[in-house]
C-alpha cells in the first residue's frame, strides 16, 4: 500500500510539472499568446474591458496570522469621520485616514471590485500584492465616513517551495475562455495577488492566484503557479 501511494505521488508530480510546462510555453511568445486570445475572444463574442498586467513576476506561497484585535466582524466608529472617494489621491486619502486614526491604513490597496455603494473595500498589501482574504472596509453614511471594519496579518513565514514564475494572465484567459466562459462574457478586473481558503483559524497559508472578476458579478481564482480553476464565487456587490 505504501508503494501504490508512493507510485500515484509519482505519477500526480509528472502531471503537474508536465502541465505547468505546457503553460510557461505557451506564455513564452507573447505575441502569439496575444494573437490567439484575439482569436479566442472574438470567436465568442468575449470583451475584455480590464487593462492586462504586464508583470509576471516569481512568486510562493506565504503563511500569515491574523491579528485577533482586529475582526471583520467589529465595526469601530469613528470620532472623526471624513470624506473619501477613489478619485482621491493617495496622499489625501492617508491624510484623512490618519486624521481618523485609521491604523496601518497605508498598507492597504484600494478594490474597486468589491466595493459598493457606501462600503469602499481595500486588501492589506504585501510586496504590492494584495491578500484578497484580508480586508479593510469604510462604511460611509451621509456622504461621510463614518466607520470601518478591519482585518490585518502578519506574515510569519514564506513557503518551503522555491520562488517560481507564475503564468501569465494570457494563459489564465486562454484556460477560462476555452472551458468557462459563455459567449458574450465581459471580464472587467484581471489582478494577481494572495489567495487563501477560510478555515476558520487563526493562521492560513495564502498562495499565488490570478483573479478574474466578470461583469456579472462572477469572480474566478486561478492558482499563479499550476493553472488549476476554483468553481466561481458570486460577488455580493
Amino acid at each position: 500500500m505504501i508503494l501504490s501511494f508512493l507510485l500515484l505521488n509519482i505519477v500526480l508530480g509528472f502531471q503537474l510539472w508536465t502541465t505547468r510546462s505546457d503553460l510557461l510555453e505557451f506564455d513564452a511568445n507573447t505575441a502569439s499568446a496575444t494573437e490567439e486570445i484575439q482569436r479566442l475572444l472574438k470567436s465568442k463574442n468575449i470583451q475584455v474591458s480590464a487593462e492586462m498586467p504586464k508583470e509576471v513576476p516569481r512568486l510562493q506561497e506565504i503563511e500569515v496570522r491574523f491579528d485577533e484585535k482586529m475582526k471583520s466582524d467589529k465595526q469601530i466608529m469613528l470620532d472623526a469621520p471624513f470624506k473619501y472617494s477613489p478619485l482621491m489621491s493617495k496622499g489625501s486619502t492617508k491624510d484623512a485616514a490618519a486624521k481618523a486614526s485609521i491604523p496601518y491604513m497605508e498598507n492597504y490597496q484600494y478594490d474597486p471590485v468589491l466595493s459598493t455603494n457606501g462600503t469602499y473595500v481595500f486588501h492589506q498589501l504585501y510586496r504590492s500584492l494584495p491578500m484578497f482574504e484580508v480586508k479593510l472596509e469604510l462604511i460611509e453614511q451621509n456622504g461621510m465616513v463614518a466607520a470601518y471594519r478591519q482585518e490585518y496579518v502578519e506574515v510569519t513565514s514564506e513557503g518551503d517551495q522555491k520562488e517560481q514564475k507564475v503564468i501569465s494572465p494570457y494563459t489564465v484567459l486562454r484556460s477560462l475562455i476555452e472551458t468557462y466562459f459563455p459567449s458574450g462574457t465581459v471580464v472587467s478586473s484581471i489582478k494577481l495577488g494572495y489567495h487563501g481558503q477560510d478555515y476558520n483559524t487563526q493562521t492560513r497559508f495564502m498562495v499565488p492566484y490570478w483573479r478574474v472578476a466578470l461583469g456579472n458579478g462572477d469572480i474566478y481564482y486561478v492558482h499563479a503557479l499550476n493553472g488549476a480553476v476554483e468553481p466561481p464565487q458570486r460577488n455580493k456587490k
